[in-house]
């Protein structure tokens, strides 16, 4: 695909406002020099739209716009899960977490584990977090975003990974949250915008000129794809090698509302770095919770732009619309048709302009979530290991280098590690499945943490010790069972052992640094309590329509 002269302005200024943008508010003041709170949390300043915004630019990356429309493609509207019932839980997370972190004005979700466990349990779990961070997330969102390059310009996939990395470092290192956060605001307005018109753009075409026919026409061509709730055996989808498998796998049923959807969401809105560390800069408990509920709106919008247009490629692919989006679906090595080439596929069909708008979106989304993900890596790094164990009296200065080199590094090894995911299918499922080996131990640590005073700190490294062996032995000697709820028998043994060692060591009591849950300590204002009411009506309204 070749840009037109107005497809490359629009892109070049695009990148331009955000370089600009992210310079320009990590000035400081004259005579000021930049300390941990200004570069990890943004001064604690940022207001609820603010917050919001980045937490949508921040969790909103290649991974939905390519992955989910991948899954999109494949499972159909049922993959919106992640999306609806992230909308609740963000309301969950703002009632019942958020207060208890900011009351104890901390910068970390490992720095939490210390103030309530003890330092065994902080640095384990910041190891984890790390990895995680470098080896899974920022990994695969620059193979995606690559992918996306490749697919769209035929940009070489080392050339995509090392200029995604180095617009997002130009940026992001100097100013750390502040930067990240403000630029936040600005992308979100891109990606939505882009995103809306890649989905006209799609429905359009299916429905030969009107949107609304298209959308129609999805439904009544794809039926099974707008189910939400799926039944062992009734969706087989290719599994990326020729062959095929069930979908119910991904999307075990009714598991996907009762059952681990609820540890993986709470685990990533609720004790996510990349994610509380928007809110822990919020300027007070009351605009954080209120950037919460705004995340949530968007977050109910989002399979509209990241999923629609998925399933909207294959209705293309199964009536032969048009032959050459077809060729591009399939991968030029094995010939197979990729379910994650839907998205970049879809971006070659747009008219000018649009498609500079829209390919700035999807670059909007790549760019700012590896923007979060490194300065929330410096930031664990630089508060939990390099201070604990490099460094106890490192000043403050000195801590925004370490963060700042910190995220270079990871930068670099995600750089050289990205390449290794080239042979994935639903690259989003990927990422939710191995992430899911450490969030039931990551939710059973700080759901008991926060609620339970008699949790020891030995429960809790338990946890973390055995949550990855034990999702790693169920996934081999039982393939069969869907890795949602495989999180859910994990959390749910975890859970039996961290009380039978909570109570046999504590002998009853509760443990020193258990927290004091107050009576007014879960008060939200009005203003919260009418649009969480607001969403938790649409998401029931979604699910009704199409369960």
């Amino acid at each position: 695909m070749n840009f037109e002269t107005l497809d490359l302005v629009i892109f070049v200024a695009y990148c331009f406002l955000i370089i600009a943008m992210g310079l320009f508010v990590s000035r400081e003041k004259k005579g000021h020099i930049k300390n941990s709170q200004d570069y990890f949390l943004a001064s604690k300043a940022l207001p609820w739209w603010a917050v919001g915004a980045s937490l949508i630019a921040s969790n909103i990356s290649a991974e939905q716009f390519i992955g989910m429309s991948g899954s999109g493609f494949a499972l159909g509207l049922a993959i919106s899960t992640y999306e609806w019932m992230a909308a609740v839980t963000l309301i969950v997370v703002a009632i019942f977490f958020l207060p208890v972190y900011m009351k104890k004005g901390i910068y970390t979700m490992p720095g939490f584990l210390l103030d309530r466990y003890d330092t065994r349990v902080r640095t384990t779990m910041a190891i984890f977090w790390l990895l995680l961070y470098v080896f899974v997330n920022l990994t695969s969102v620059l193979y995606l975003g690559a992918l996306s390059l490749n697919t769209i310009l035929n940009v070489p996939m080392t050339y995509g990974i090392l200029g995604l990395a180095l617009f997002a470092m130009i940026y992001s290192i100097y100013g750390g949250l502040k930067a990240v956060a403000w630029t936040d605001v600005v992308q979100v307005f891109f990606l939505i915008a882009g995103g809306l018109a890649t989905t006209y753009i799609a429905l359009t075409m299916v429905g030969e000129g009107s949107a609304w026919e298209g959308l129609g026409l999805l439904r009544r061509e794809v039926p099974g794809h707008f189910s939400m709730i799926l039944s062992r055996g009734e969706m087989m989808i290719p599994d990326g090698q020729g062959g095929t498998r069930d979908a119910y796998l991904d999307l075990p049923g009714i598991s996907v509302l009762v059952g681990g959807m609820w540890i993986t969401n709470l685990s990533y809105w609720g004790f996510n770095q990349y994610i509380t560390q928007r809110a822990l800069a919020a300027k007070s408990l009351d605009e954080a919770q209120k950037g919460m509920i705004f995340a949530g709106f968007l977050k109910l919008l989002m399979p509209l732009i990241v999923v629609i247009p998925g399933i909207a490629a294959l209705v293309i692919v199964k009536n032969g619309i048009d032959p050459g989006f077809i060729e591009s679906m399939k991968d030029p090595v094995t010939g197979i048709i990729k379910s994650d080439r839907a998205y970049p596929t879809l971006l070659q069909l747009l008219p000018v302009g649009l498609k500079g708008l829209a390919f700035a979106a999807l670059t909007a989304a790549i760019v700012s979530s590896l923007a979060s993900m490194a300065n929330s890596t410096s930031t664990i790094f630089t508060m939990d290991v390099y201070n604990k164990y490099f460094d106890k009296n490192a000043s403050q200065t000195k801590q925004v280098r370490v963060g700042r080199i910190t995220a270079a590094v990871a930068f670099v090894v995600a750089a050289l590690v990205a390449p290794a995911l080239g042979q994935l299918d639903q690259a989003f499922q990927f990422i939710q499945e191995y992430t899911g080996f450490i969030s039931p131990g990551v939710f059973a640590i700080f759901f008991f943490g926060v609620f339970w005073k008699k949790t020891t700190s030995n429960a809790a490294l338990t946890a973390a010790a055995l949550s990855i062996p034990m999702s790693v032995v169920l996934k081999i000697f039982f393939p069969g069972l869907p890795f949602l709820d495989r999180m859910g028998v994990v959390f749910l043994a975890l859970a039996a052992l961290m009380i039978i060692i909570s109570l046999v060591e504590g002998k009853g009591k509760d443990h020193p640094n258990s927290i004091e849950i107050e009576k007014d300590l879960f008060v939200t204002s009005t203003g919260f309590k009418i649009g969480a009411f607001i969403i938790l009506g649409i998401t029931a309204a979604l699910y009704i329509v199409f369960w």
